[in-house]
């Protein structure tokens, strides 16, 4: 049987598969197993922190597959072949070094109005709308050679948060390709010069409400709102509580001490006033401030250029933040700069965004040294430049801690990058070449993965950073499981179907009965007569040399248990190893 998107049994016939009676079986022991780890009865490790496996020094070439893999997990959408054989080719730097230099491989923008004009081409009443835009993120992800970008713009847009869960945001998919875009071209930039672009965004400006924010209305009783001050603070920048460079919290009196009060927000809110929409008679015409759409003053890019400052709407007062005083009379854009580069040189930009970074690329527990490495790197790359994200980004994976495995290393893999490393394992390939599949296909946690990029439920992201697993061996050590937030009974099921699902067959809209997006078990096919090899090809794809013993001995009697002689045989023998590879606790941990 196979399960549907929709959770239900989709009719192939019990004779055309009855090899996979196994996969029925063995996976219910999966299923237990998995959501074991969802309650955090696996808890990412759990023991001591003594290292099991360390890898070679800094700079030099893997030692072995299993290392180059490992590497890739944190540093792509998943390792592929190409990828591994390129890494053990160059190096770990010098495939950083490349990934640096590599060109953006594609505008998310570009591919999203090309896939909108084919569109309107045949119907000029349809579109390709927010589908557009979740297709080429997916393309990217998993075919874009630039996967270093898309990885840290991936990460990114977890911690500068902007989602078509909003309805002006989802109603506008070209702004939202472009700020997706902003993302990519500044990954590897200055991050002073990526909150500049992030904050002037207009779809950063909708979603947290700065966009027509107006000064202070003695009359009216109106305030500056006050929603992008609180969080490009709290979330952006410098977080709730003073950080020391390890990452650790200072405290006062035994208490954390608090990085900003309500008047530090009241007064950074005045700074983010008057700044409205693009448009031709800007910045004086007050029509283009309230009504960036009206005909007669349109900009037909308003969605995707910067926003402006109007005057007549922007707080002339004195603004205090921070310890920064803005004098009265300042411009929108003195302002602004000013507000930025205090933000920007804050001490705790560089802890708080760095361990950030470390969760979601590498370990959701690092150690004080990694993140103190990391926050020097941000201070100063080596010639006096701060926030250098090359410099960050390299910190990151040249630390001798992410080379390492141990009870308390690695992270649990989203769920959006469970799917991404399964499809690029078996060189996924899309039919129409444009990876159609979206929000539907991905989105329903009890049916499917409960995660699609960009549809984050709040600004704060799928799962927040901090986030302990109450009842769980990790809240008894006080570790951090992000992505436990979103691991429940219901989805951690939702998985096991969808997986089944994909596995059998495909993603994505039909074909001629065939789904858009296809894995390629060819390679697997050919030793599927023997299942200790074909689980040994699972081992190296997906769990890059790290199964247990058990593990595949299980996999090789659900295997073996598939009769060679049927029909398709070989191919479900293929289905019955993939699918208990992906929904295994090992596999849902990034080890």
């Amino acid at each position: 049987m196979a399960a549907g998107a929709n959770g239900r049994c989709e009719g192939q016939g019990v004779n055309e598969h009855r090899g996979l009676r196994s996969t029925v079986w063995r996976g219910r022991t999966a299923w237990a197993l998995s959501l074991a780890l969802a309650l955090g009865l696996s808890a990412c490790g759990g023991g001591s922190s003594v290292p099991v496996v360390t890898e070679q020094a800094l700079g030099e070439k893997p030692a072995t597959t299993q290392a180059a893999s490992r590497f890739l997990t944190q540093a792509t959408f998943g390792p592929t072949a190409s990828d591994i054989d390129r890494v053990n080719a160059l190096g770990y730097e010098g495939w950083i070094e490349a990934q640096f230099n590599k060109p953006r491989a594609s505008s998310y923008r570009a591919t999203w109005e090309a896939a909108d004009a084919a569109a309107k081409a045949i119907d000029p009443k349809s579109g390709v709308w927010q589908d557009g835009l979740i297709n080429a993120i997916w393309k990217q992800a998993l075919t874009g050679p630039d996967q270093l970008r898309q990885r840290t713009a991936y990460a990114l847009s977890q911690l500068l948060v902007v989602s078509m869960q909003d309805g002006t945001v989802g109603d506008n998919p070209r702004g939202a390709a472009s700020y997706a875009d902003l993302l990519a071209d500044r990954a590897f930039g200055n991050y002073r010069e990526l909150l500049e672009a992030v904050a002037l965004h207009p779809m950063m400006g909708v979603y947290l409400s700065h966009l027509k924010n107006q000064k202070a209305s003695a009359s009216t009783g109106r305030v500056p709102d006050e929603n992008f001050a609180r969080e490009v603070m709290q979330l952006f920048t410098i977080g709730l509580v003073a950080l020391n460079t390890d990452g650790s919290v200072k405290t006062a009196g035994g208490q954390p001490i608090a990085t900003y009060t309500p008047a530090d927000v009241a007064g950074l809110a005045r700074v983010f006033t008057g700044w409205s929409w693009a448009c031709p008679d800007a910045p004086t015409a007050s029509s283009c401030f309230f009504w960036g759409s009206n005909a007669n003053k349109s900009d037909a890019d308003r969605t995707i250029k910067p926003m402006v400052a109007y005057p007549a709407f922007h707080s002339p007062e004195e603004k205090r933040f921070l310890g920064t005083v803005i004098p009265a009379g300042t411009s929108a854009e003195a302002s602004l700069k000013t507000a930025l580069d205090t933000l920007f040189n804050h001490p705790n930009v560089g802890p708080f965004i760095g361990k950030q970074l470390i969760q979601r690329l590498v370990t959701s527990n690092p150690s004080p040294s990694y993140v103190a490495t990391v926050v020097a790197a941000f201070n100063d790359n080596g010639s006096g430049v701060r926030g250098d994200m090359k410099a960050v980004v390299r910190a990151i994976l040249m630390h001798p801690e992410a080379k390492l495995i141990s009870t308390t290393s690695g992270k649990l893999r989203e769920p959006v990058l469970k799917l991404s490393a399964m499809l690029r394992a078996f060189g996924a390939t899309s039919t129409s070449g444009r990876f159609l599949f979206s929000k539907d296909d991905t989105d329903n946690p009890g049916t499917q993965l409960g995660q699609s990029p960009l549809y984050s439920p709040s600004v704060f992201n799928f799962f927040r950073p901090g986030y302990v697993p109450p009842g769980t061996l990790a809240a008894a050590q006080n570790m951090a499981v992000p992505e436990m937030q979103i691991a429940h009974e219901t989805s951690v099921a939702g998985y096991v179907n969808f997986m089944l699902d994909v596995v059998q067959n495909g993603i994505g809209v039909s074909y001629s009965d065939k789904r858009d997006v296809q894995p390629n078990y060819t390679a697997e096919m050919a030793v599927a007569h023997e299942p200790a090899t074909l689980v040994a090809r699972m081992n190296t794809k997906l769990m890059y040399g790290t199964m247990p013993a058990a593990l595949k001995t299980e996999i090789e009697a659900a295997v073996a248990s598939v009769p060679i002689t049927e029909t398709n045989a070989r191919l479900n023998r293929v289905k019955v190893a993939v699918f208990l590879t992906l929904i295994s606790p090992e596999f849902q941990v990034q080890k």
